[in-house]
Order: structure tokens, then sequence, then C-alpha cells
């Protein structure tokens, strides 16, 4: 059945009857490189400043196979933004539903970790950030909440309890690698304290690629597991290759945030992930920084058997590289196949270059 002539369900029925949601990609880094968002900072003005840029990236991951809208709305609580911060985010609830009602697409509130925990861990004034931008998420009628992006596993309850206080689901994703978070707490305690806290959806989004993230999240799976608590999971990593980050994960890198691009993960790359986390029990798949539109065509073209369908940016994309079939150069011709693209190994093109880094910290 296409998406068109599907009602429009939750995001826990669509979990719960096994249905494949594949979530968005990068706001951040791709607006960034776009000229829209400011590195450093790293907040969502643009959903005021420049609302047709971001319109324009929820529209291309729409075509690609994103069933979610998340909001940009990363670090868009007062301590990041002063006075701005409601306007930001009631544009970015704006924004996001304005797109999600052209397709097969629920709208989430994203909040993330505040600036404040790592030094004050003040716990009532955390959760009035918190509850600020719950508040215009419940104004605007979001289909349902992530608190994304947490190091530590005590803020993120925090965010959880307090989106809590809606009647929308909670799904909430930590920025951790299989070493857990900040203070040492393994990945599967973290998502046994996260559904404790109410949490419907637990998993990973950001600061680790792929493989690592799904690691982690096998490791979540199992911890759950281990304490008789079910929840449904989600994966969203980066769209880079990270095996050489520490703890705290590519921000450590010397190529972050600007020299990223030698580590960006194919197309195919991206396929081979998403069969994975299908194959671990994930049913919610989706990407972080660096995650292109491309990628998220991936994810649904190589979930299209279990989903049904195919995305509209597939109408432009020959599967497995089968439109250079009419190539009129032979050994082009002869890439039009599955196995030349799964068992590529990509030249960098940098001869003096590494092949790995050493972290900074």
């Amino acid at each position: 059945m296409s998406p068109a002539s599907k009602p429009l369900t939750g995001i826990l029925e669509r979990l719960e009857s096994g249905e494949v949601v594949i979530g968005d990609g990068s706001f951040l880094i791709t607006l960034e490189k776009r000229g829209y968002v400011k590195a450093g900072l790293w907040t969502p003005e643009a959903v005021i400043e420049h609302p047709d840029a971001v319109r324009q990236l929820h529209m291309e991951f729409l075509r690609a196979g994103s069933n979610v809208m998340q909001t940009f709305t990363f670090s868009a609580s007062e301590d990041n933004m002063e006075s701005k911060w409601e306007d930001v985010n009631a544009a970015a609830c704006d924004l996001a539903r304005e797109v999600a009602g052209k397709g097969d697409a629920l709208v989430a509130g994203g909040i993330c970790q505040t600036s404040i925990y790592k030094y004050h861990k003040d716990e009532t004034r955390i959760k009035k950030l918190f509850r600020q931008q719950l508040e215009v998420f419940a104004w605007k009628k979001v289909d349902f909440l992530i608190a994304e992006y947490f190091e530590h596993v005590e803020e993120a309850v925090w965010a959880v309890e307090v989106l809590k206080e809606s009647d929308r689901p909670v799904a909430v994703t930590m920025c951790i690698g299989p070493e857990g978070d900040m203070h040492d707490t393994t990945p599967g305690e973290c998502a046994v304290r996260l559904v404790k806290a109410g949490a419907s959806i637990v998993g990973v989004n950001c600061r680790f690629g792929p493989e690592t993230s799904l690691k982690t999240t096998e490791l979540m799976k199992e911890g759950l597991e281990r304490a008789g608590l079910k929840a449904h999971l989600m994966v969203q990593p980066l769209g880079f290759h990270t095996p050489d980050c520490g703890k705290e994960g590519f921000v450590d890198l010397p190529e972050y945030p600007f020299g990223l691009e030698s580590r960006v993960a194919t197309r195919w790359d991206i396929q081979k992930y998403a069969r994975e986390a299908y194959n671990l029990g994930v049913r919610y798949i989706g990407g972080c920084c660096g995650f292109e539109p491309y990628h998220i065509r991936a994810i649904a073209e190589e979930l299209a058997p279990e989903r049904g369908f195919l995305p509209p940016a597939s109408e432009k994309h020959g599967s497995w590289g089968s439109g250079l079939d009419m190539h009129t150069k032979p050994w082009i011709r002869a890439r039009a196949r599955r196995e030349y693209w799964e068992n590529l190994l990509p030249a960098s093109g940098r001869p003096f270059c590494p092949s790995l880094s050493k972290p900074d910290a």
C-alpha cells in the first residue's frame, strides 16, 4: 500500500504493528554547509531567518522516505537562545507540520541536553527549560516527542519525566557509544532507567557512526531483556565513519567539524546499516549529523521489501546502480550491479593522509 492511501497513524501504533519508521537526517551540519547555521553556537535561528532553507531540507527528507519531520529545535532552549527561544520553537513546529502534511509523516517535537547540566546539575532549573519547550510543542500539537543527544542518563531521565507530563508518546536517544554515558553508566542500564522513567522508544543518536551506534543499541536491547522490560528501539547515527573516535565520539576527532567530508558514508554503506538495524530488531531507523537525503533514500530502498513501496526520490535512482547500464562506456556499464557496489573499497584520493586519526581528547 502506498503511503498516500494509508490513514495517518501514531508513532506507537506504527511501531507496534511492526512497521518500519524512517527518521530524518542532518540539519545542523547540513545547514551550516549551506550557509544557514553558525558553527560553534549550533542554534536553529534559521527557522525564522531562513525558513525556506529549513522547509527545503524537510521536503528533501520527506521525498527521500522519512516518516518523521522532527522540529529543528536542537539547542533551542532558553539557556542557549535567551528571548528568541519561544519564537524559534513555534516556527520550527509550523515548518515541520507544513511539510509533514504533504506526505505520510508525523511531527516530532525535539529537545536535547542543556548547556548547564555539566556545571550545575540543577534539576529544577533544567526541568523548567524542558517544560518551556514542551509547552510550545503542546500548543502546536506535535504528534510525539523526542529527547535526543544526551551524554548523561540522569539528565535524559529528567527530560523523559518532563515530557511524560504531556499525553504524547516519548522517545529518547543518548549520544553514547558502547562504553556508556559520561558517568560510566552502561548502555544497558541507561536503557533500563529511561524505560522506567516512561520512555516508549529508546536508542542512540549522533556522535558515532552506524557500526558503533548499532553495537550500542544492541547493548541497550540486551539490558532491557535482562531487566524484563520492553521498548521500541531507535537508532539515528552519524553519516560518517568514526571507528577511531574515543568515548565522546566524533567531536574529539581533529576533523570535526569542518574536515569530515572524507569520512562520509556511501549510500551502499547506509543500505548495509539499514539491513543490520532491521535484523537487530530496530524499527525506528534514521540518521543524524552528516546524514543527507540520499542516505535516507538508501534506508527506504533497502527496506522497501518490508515496507511495500519506494519513496518518490527513487524515481530518479536505479537500484544498485542499474541506471549505469545505459552508459556508453563498457567499464562503467559493468558497475550496474549490486556485487560491484557492495564490494567496493572507496579510495579517498589523498595519498598522504592517514586512514584513521588520533582523537584530541
